[in-house]
């Protein structure tokens, strides 16, 4: 009898112990989905998951948890659907991929996603590295360290000579291999085929391709085309086989509508994407992820002497002196954005200061959080588990001091961030 009691005792207070929920009460909220912010709002929780968003301050029964945010504004977890976690651009960046280690690489990542899971970035999109992108989000997932949800295309691929084309400058025999598939480097149908799989077969759950050059290597062109039409839509087909979206690195106008019409889901920088460009993604339901930070960020850094080298430094300016333009033209003429800053090109963390960027070309304080929110999840193909704070979606739940809508600087300062529940920073 007194052991069955006991029993009963434990159970009682176990199920009351899971039954308990959270209450979040917000002086201010931005929901990812209103065009306007709600006052006096409480958001209620039932473990990692949104179960109601009520008008006013509630608090729950006795053993619910209370967290106060009355006097923060209080938004849906962001999304950046453009970083590179595995590195931090600096002058030594290219001695750095002949000395770095793959735990090297690690090492630096797990504290690069902490940063991004601190500035309020509950999930990101990794477009390319060496594949430790791929244990770095396995990591996360096991929670053995504190970082962004991730989705991640593991190593990018492009054309032998393309942006992602490690030997790109150097002597033909200086690397100890020729560059192909393997490596993420591939030319016509079949080899981009077997590029893909490969990918998949990694656990690559996005692909990145580049349709054009690139600003940090060492070829000459940063915009000129790269694949024909018909070899992106073999990546793009293949990729479909698999469930997932391809994301496309492009600069010049050319590749940019190459890569719309073989069917990406997502142009990246677009820097020299024109007005027909522009008329294409709208045809065609594609998103620009603009990455106007790295653009200002390399072309400050060329200013710099002897930080680049020459080569690097020329394309640098080029783009970044471009790429805020354009992303105006391309919102104003109704090209759907979504929210992405090639963090790793600029130091992590500072992923906030796409949105001043935004903004100052045209963009209204809240179709910016919207494009790091529902844009973002929508492109990412999340839409069902986060982006936005409303019934059934992630307890992906950030907060900051002060008004975005009023002054889109007061998204630096993040200073709660709650992802599927858990909270990281209060």
């Amino acid at each position: 009898m007194i052991k069955n009691f006991y029993f009963l005792t434990l159970l009682f207070f176990s199920s009351a112990a899971f039954a308990q929920k959270t209450y979040i009460q917000c002086g201010k909220l931005i929901d990812g989905i209103s065009n306007t912010a709600r006052e006096h709002v409480t958001i209620v929780l039932d473990g990692s998951i949104i179960t109601d968003v009520q008008n006013g301050f509630t608090t729950g029964g006795a053993g619910d948890r209370l967290i106060s945010l009355q006097n923060k504004t209080v938004l849906p977890g962001l999304i950046d659907c453009h970083v590179h976690l595995e590195e931090q651009h600096s002058k030594n960046t290219l001695i750095e991929g002949f000395t770095l280690t793959d735990a090297d690489i690690a090492y630096n990542a797990a504290v690069y996603a902490k940063r991004t899971l601190m500035a309020g970035f509950t999930t990101v999109r990794d477009l390319g590295g060496t594949g430790v992108n791929i244990s770095l989000r396995k990591a996360v997932q096991k929670g053995l360290i504190d970082g962004p949800r991730i989705i991640t295309a593991g190593r990018a691929i492009s054309a032998s000579g393309g942006h992602m084309d490690g030997s790109d400058g150097f002597r033909d025999d200086a690397f100890n291999h020729k560059m192909g598939p393997d490596d993420g480097i591939a030319d016509g149908r079949d080899e981009l085929i077997k590029a893909v799989r490969l990918q998949v077969k990694r656990g690559s759950n996005v692909i990145k391709i580049a349709s054009t050059g690139g600003v940090l290597d060492l070829s000459e062109n940063a915009s000129g085309a790269e694949f024909s039409i018909d070899e992106i839509k073999a990546v793009v087909e293949t990729a479909r086989d698999y469930g997932l979206k391809v994301a496309c690195h492009a600069h010049g106008a050319e590749g940019i509508k190459r890569a719309i019409l073989g069917g990406v889901a997502s142009i990246e920088h677009g820097t020299f994407m024109n007005e027909e460009d522009m008329e294409l993604a709208k045809k065609y339901g594609t998103y620009l992820v603009p990455t106007i930070i790295a653009g200002k960020s390399v072309a400050d850094s060329a200013q710099i002497k002897g930080y680049f080298p020459p080569v690097i430094a020329r394309k640098a300016m080029e783009v970044g002196t471009v790429i805020q333009q354009t992303f105006g033209k391309a919102y104003k003429a109704g090209v759907k954005i979504a929210f992405g800053t090639d963090a790793g090109v600029y130091a992590h963390g500072q992923n906030y200061k796409e949105f001043q960027y935004m903004v100052e070309a045209g963009m209204p304080p809240m179709e910016a959080i919207k494009a790091a929110t529902t844009s973002a999840a929508d492109l990412l193909g999340i839409s069902d588990k986060t982006g936005s704070i409303s019934k059934g979606k992630f307890a992906d739940i950030i907060a900051v001091d002060g008004n975005p809508l009023e002054d889109i600087r007061a998204m630096k300062n993040v200073t709660f961030v709650m992802k599927e529940g858990k909270v990281y920073n209060q």
